[in-house]
């Protein structure tokens, strides 16, 4: 079980209310800090080794700004760096006060009204209700190219007009009355909003900065402006990246660590074995090797249990042959999910041809599962018997060796099953998703999504015709009617009967992706040492809540 550390009397009266290297005795060795920050160690009477925090982040973060990420290993650093109004609770994943002390909201469910916390920027501006307006509606700028525009354009009253160029910015329904008073009006009732407003598209960004330094030179290290509990020190490509604690941050008092170390370190196996050294605190899922599963399996600091999220294959549907549906379901079809999972993976991962975990009373489609007669009668309809004339296809993914192994076993799949042949092509994880999310340059890609809220939209969304996470180009008006029809309905059976209709269409009628299984949240942590990091449902861990025992 994991237990976050206390907060301040104040903070769980706002909860309750609300609710709707010197060489350190790990033997690595501390990144060089400087004077002043050794003073106020030495002034709070900490012990140096126990305010360092190690991790291994897997990757090369794309970028540090919350307007362009797009991928965990960016979220997890953008989760230190700033904060949005409401953040996720370390336990159960949900909103909890965040820059915002408290909201109100109206009758109708669709205007919410936050009080801002009295509090600064880490440079020590002024933090304002206006700087929540500006950094909305900077994401909304065309101009920004945000891949998560389509979430504020399809939520917010007046903000899609603005998106597709067709509005004015004052046209968007946020506003600022005065400088601790923010509004919002959604399109509809919308149940998930307070979750909602924890994804890091929504996160509080210094337009100031953007504007002074440009948006590319405002996350470096020498320019750096957050709001978040940690500020960025240090910043060494596919090195490491270092935060300190932001002496700025309104809950300044009850942050414990001192600095956290995210490391990029691709080689599962060189993480783990780093982390058996003492050289690394935290293990997360995408840094477990898969090779050694069985071993860490019997280990008592291997955490784990079902989170919602998934794992599965696009395609690009513009390209050929997989503009044809009869081969998207064949692809689908061949492929047999329960080994992969029970014999290949072997984590507990859970099976599924359906594409959205069961949540709130919403009913995951069946899909179209393992089935490798109809598989080969589908692809013998589409001009294909026996895999005769079937074009030799590329599989693109990121480096990874569960990734790898992941395709590897399809790839005997579908030449074993329908007769066709497919090359594997290996990316490094800022190509990868430029590839996939810019140039749309692949035919079949390696995808997952965690769950950024716990609602069946936040799935679905992303394949609106326009959505700029909409990798493979799919569309399909009766999906996007479907979809702007559930954004306007309360939470409850008729709006879970909408939504159900809409995952039908994308997995069962049209097989625009295919769906492997639903992850389980993994992590290597000893947590007789260090607390806060919890399992929880959406598998996110903020550092707000991280703490030496």
């Amino acid at each position: 079980m994991c237990f976050r550390r206390n907060g301040s009397k104040k903070q769980k009266a706002e909860r309750s209310t609300i609710n709707g290297k010197p060489e350190s005795q790990s033997g690595r060795s501390l990144i060089a800090i400087g004077g002043p920050i050794l003073a106020l160690l030495a002034a709070l009477a900490l012990p140096l080794a126990a305010q360092d925090f190690v991790f291994n982040n897997g990757t090369e973060p794309q970028s540090l700004d919350p307007a362009l990420i797009t991928g965990i290993p960016e979220s997890r650093i953008s989760y230190a760096l700033f904060e949005g109004l409401t953040v996720n609770d370390a336990q159960t994943g949900l909103p909890v006060p965040g820059l915002a002390s408290s909201w109100t909201v109206s009758r109708d469910l669709r205007t919410y009204t936050f009080t801002l916390r009295d509090t600064t920027w880490s440079d020590g501006t002024p933090l304002t209700a206006q700087d929540v307006v500006d950094a909305w509606l900077r994401v909304l700028n065309p101009k920004t190219a945000s891949q998560y525009a389509y979430l504020l354009g399809d939520n917010i009253a007046g903000a899609d007009a603005f998106l597709k160029g067709q509005g004015p910015a004052d046209h968007v329904q946020i506003h600022a009355p005065d400088r601790h008073t923010f509004v919002v009006t959604f399109v509809g009732p919308l149940p998930y909003a307070l979750a909602m407003l924890a994804h890091n598209a929504f996160m509080v960004t210094p337009t100031f900065a953007v504007n002074r330094f440009g948006p590319g030179e405002w996350t470096k290290p020498a320019h750096f402006i957050g709001n978040g509990p940690y500020v960025l020190k240090t910043w060494r490509p596919q090195d490491q990246i270092v935060v300190v604690k932001n002496p700025r941050y309104w809950d300044a008092a009850n942050i414990k660590l001192h600095t956290i170390t995210y490391l990029t370190i691709e080689d599962q196996n060189v993480a783990f074995d780093k982390y058996r050294a003492g050289e690394i605190d935290y293990v997360p899922d995408d840094s477990i090797p898969v090779g050694r599963i069985d071993e860490i399996r019997l280990r008592k600091d291997y955490h784990h249990q079902p989170s919602s999220s998934i794992y599965y294959y696009t395609f690009n549907v513009t390209r050929k042959p997989f503009d044809d549906v009869r081969v998207r379901k064949a692809l689908s079809m061949a492929v047999n999910r329960e080994e992969l999972v029970r014999q290949v993976l072997k984590a507990g991962d859970v099976a599924t041809a359906g594409f959205v975990p069961p949540m709130g009373g919403f009913a995951t489609t069946r899909g179209n599962g393992f089935d490798p007669d109809q598989a080969r009668r589908l692809l013998a309809q589409a001009g294909y018997p026996g895999g005769r004339g079937f074009p030799k296809i590329t599989f693109t993914y990121n480096t990874s060796a569960r990734h790898k192994l992941v395709c590897e076993w399809v790839q005997q799949q579908w030449q074993s099953i329908l007769g066709i042949d497919m090359d594997l092509h290996n990316l490094e994880w800022n190509t990868f998703l430029d590839t996939k999310q810019k140039t749309h340059d692949f035919q079949i890609a390696r995808a997952g999504w965690v769950a950024d809220y716990l609602d069946p939209s936040n799935y679905l969304d992303m394949f609106k015709s326009r959505a700029g996470n909409n990798d493979g180009l799919y569309s399909n008006k009766r999906y996007d009617a479907l979809l702007g029809r559930a954004a306007t309905m309360p939470a409850g059976p008729a709006r879970n009967q909408v939504l159900e209709q809409a995952e039908d269409i994308l997995v069962t009628q049209d097989q625009a992706v295919i769906p492997f299984f639903f992850y389980v949240t993994r992590f290597i942590l000893d947590d007789r040492k260090w607390g806060g990091i919890c399992l929880n449902t959406i598998d996110i861990h903020q550092p707000r809540w991280w703490y030496p025992k």
